[in-house]
């Protein structure tokens, strides 16, 4: 018998458990035939096997992820939990040219990206927009900023409420990034890209096995690039050394490090224009084409955001079944980011307002979280037993620096011209830091109770401590704010076969007072409870083959304690459960055959507010649709492997019309509907050199991507293309 391994690496561990079944199963041929051979004799053909070991530094391969720890904190077959989640592989965003989230949560369905002022990340899930419920590695990575994907084995996009894994917020869901990892798999790449608007763009991947204890892994990059938007720019860079360290076979750490550096343009993209009745209903974006047009002052508005940070875990697992897990990320950032933007609709004197101000964060964050889990039976059920902590504590500073009293700049200009020469920024609007502490404990139970039927029960307690100080001169306050919360979580699942389920779900989650960016105290707001989410769900997961996934959930996410104007008492605020998101979302992902790998998303939903919030022209009335949530979704990625040379690929990404903003009784802005099509071409050079080019927008559409507010909208990139280069060496 020949054994034939088809990575061969002389740093990398033994596959124990492979060795174990091939040398038992040589043995039981050996003793079958001895046996075999006093009665006769009998002669064996020689039988050639052959065994692919997993990579441990491209655990997935394709456009289907069969795994998560994230969703449960153990690793889990995603068809065994009961919760909606996409996985964005590694080889569907070198696929796509993918750089950033936003790329990302076009084919995930219930996600929308928002313009975030066009200086962070922000998304909406299942109708909740959110900056902070972003997690690398698990771990908490919430400043607003950008992140780029160079060192991103892969992003899991969990919707709906986790409260019971995740803590505080998670309104709609959480986007977690799984940071590439050292290992004995050697990495050799290097990235040359080029395209369109002078993008401009080199990364570098290189790892291997120093020792049979000890593997190294450095993921780099560094990009300058301008834009289709005038005066808009971007430079990028960063690096992230890890290792990997086996002192035996159930002891593993991982440590690692990153400088990353983000500078731009922010670019708050164009306003609406006024209806003839002037009534700032239903408006339009203003003049979508026009990209040479910058509203405000592309100069005055730079934003940079420095990140250092780093991560260590430590995992064994004990000889009586124990295994117990502890992860740490301390992060420092240091953000501050400066715009001049259009602060109104265009007028039908074709005049508008801009506006203007300063912001600078900093902030540091130290995370901890341990994870004990055991396997046991009561009988015939079987029980994944996980006790867990974290705590945390994030220290935040930021202040607001605007010309004069307000954020409005005076007077109006031509919307033919929109642009103000120079701005002073002389008073502080606002000077403000927190303290804010987690101390959290959580306890799950994965049961399986038969072949055909299982279930996941949790709850977590959080204890959370904000101290809020607003620092500016005659506005001094200190607010002490103490939360405890319970997160259940319960899910049912039936399994009519191996590779598929069925299952109902609910779970929850909470907002702090001070918000996602822990800021948002005020003395008025300190009392109230706060806000609560809970999602009910039932889904089907159906693994059609062991390439191909395909998923569905129907679910209903309700949100508590809104907090709003007294429609009926001016000037007092009163707490609403006034929101609610519901709808279906399906996904497809994996290889249709050999030679054909999809990635699709569908998304049918409505959102709405189900109570008044507020009175007058600022009242956001009943039935009021909620911002950047379309009625409908549609994306549709197919790559065809023509031969071993040659592959294309063709996409689609659509969406209905959607709100800017939520609607209120006087002010609304429609983003209409829109259909666009990218394509891309793959050649495989030699062993070592392969090339791609990705083109976006083939029919050159005019649309609005999304948008921040009824008059901070981002046009989208008309047709453009970009070129990739890849050394494996």
């Amino acid at each position: 018998m020949t054994i034939k391994n088809t990575q061969k690496n002389p740093f990398r561990p033994r596959p124990t458990l492979l060795s174990i079944g091939l040398f038992f199963s040589s043995a039981l041929l050996s003793m079958t035939a001895l046996g075999a051979s006093e009665r006769e004799t009998v002669e064996l053909q020689e039988v050639e096997v052959k065994a692919e070991k997993q990579s441990d530094t491209k655990p997935v391969k394709g456009y289907n992820a069969k795994r998560s720890t994230s969703a449960t904190r153990t690793d889990t077959e995603l068809v065994n939990v009961p919760q909606a989640i996409t996985v964005i592989t590694r080889d569907f965003m070198q696929d796509q040219s993918m750089q950033s989230i936003a790329d990302a949560v076009r084919y995930v369905p219930g996600v929308q990206a928002a313009q975030g002022e066009g200086n962070r990340d922000q998304l909406v899930l299942r109708g909740n927009q959110t900056t902070g419920d972003l997690f690398v590695d698990g771990l908490r990575d919430d400043i607003q900023t950008y992140r780029d994907l160079y060192n991103t084995d892969r992003i899991e996009v969990l919707k709906g409420p986790n409260g019971m894994i995740f803590g505080r917020g998670g309104a709609g869901g959480v986007v977690n990034r799984v940071s590439k990892k050292a290992g004995w798999d050697p990495v050799r790449d290097l990235s040359v890209s080029y395209g369109s608007f002078d993008h401009r763009r080199i990364t570098a991947d290189y790892g291997q096995g120093l020792s049979e204890e000890l593997a190294f892994r450095l993921n780099a990059v560094y990009e300058n690039s301008n834009s289709y938007r005038d005066g808009v720019e971007l430079k990028r860079y960063g690096m992230t050394p890890t290792f990997t360290i086996k002192p035996g076979d159930k002891t593993e750490i991982v440590l690692s490090a990153e400088y990353f550096k983000d500078e731009r343009t922010a670019d708050r993209g164009i306003p609406s224009f006024i209806g003839g009745d002037n009534s700032n209903l239903n408006n339009r974006p203003y003049r979508i084409k026009d990209y040479d047009k910058f509203f405000g002052n592309a100069k005055l508005s730079p934003t940079e955001t420095e990140t250092v940070a780093f991560n260590a875990a430590i995992s064994h697992a004990f000889d009586n079944g124990v295994q117990v897990k502890n992860s740490t990320r301390l992060a420092y950032y240091d953000k501050y980011y400066q715009n001049v933007y259009a602060n109104s609709s265009v007028t039908t004197a074709n005049t508008l307002q801009l506006g203007a101000y300063r912001d600078e964060t900093k902030r540091e964050n130290l995370i901890n979280q341990t994870d004990i889990t055991y396997t046991a039976k009561t009988g015939n059920v079987e029980h994944k037993l996980l006790a867990g902590t974290e705590l945390a504590a994030q220290d935040t500073t930021n202040k607001r620096l605007t010309q004069g009293t307000s954020e409005n700049l005076t007077g109006s200009v031509s919307a033919d011209n929109p642009t103000v020469s120079n701005v002073a920024f002389n008073a502080t609007s606002r000077n403000q830091k927190s303290d804010f502490t987690v101390a959290a404990i959580y306890l799950q139970d994965q049961i399986v109770f038969n072949p055909k039927w299982q279930a996941v029960l949790g709850l977590r307690h959080d204890h959370l401590e904000t101290n809020y100080t607003d620092l500016r001169t005659g506005n001094f306050a200190n607010i002490n704010v103490t939360n405890n919360l319970l997160s259940p979580r319960a899910g049912l699942i039936y399994k009519p076969t191996t590779d598929s389920s069925l299952y109902a779900s609910y779970s929850t989650s909470y907002v702090p007072r001070a918000g996602d960016q822990l800021i948002g105290l005020t003395v008025s707001t300190q009392s109230f409870k706060p806000e609560k989410f809970i999602n009910k769900e039932v889904g089907a997961k159906w693994d059609i083959n062991p390439n191909l996934a395909l998923t569905a959930a129907i679910f209903q996410l309700e949100r508590e304690n809104v907090l709003a104007a007294d429609p009926t008492n001016t000037g007092n605020s009163i707490l609403l459960d006034g929101q609610e998101t519901k709808g279906l979302e399906v996904g497809l992902s994996g290889k249709v055959t050999d030679q054909w790998q999809v990635m699709g998303a569908f998304t049918l939903q409505e959102g709405e507010i189900t109570k008044q919030q507020g009175a007058g022209n600022s009242a956001i009335l009943a039935g009021s649709n909620l911002a950047m949530t379309p009625t409908r979704t549609f994306s549709l990625w197919n790559k065809y492997q023509i031969n071993d040379m040659w592959a294309v690929a063709l996409g689609m990404v659509s969406r209905s019309e959607m709100y800017a903003a939520t609607p209120t009784a006087s002010q609304s802005t429609l983003l209409p509907g829109y259909t666009r099509f990218d394509a891309a071409i793959f050649a495989k050079l030699s062993p070592q050199w392969d090339a791609q080019i990705n083109i976006e927008n083939l029919t050159n559409k005019d649309y609005a991507l999304f948008a921040h507010n009824n008059n901070n909208i981002t046009p989208g990139a008309p047709l453009n293309a970009r070129a990739t280069l890849n050394y494996h060496f």
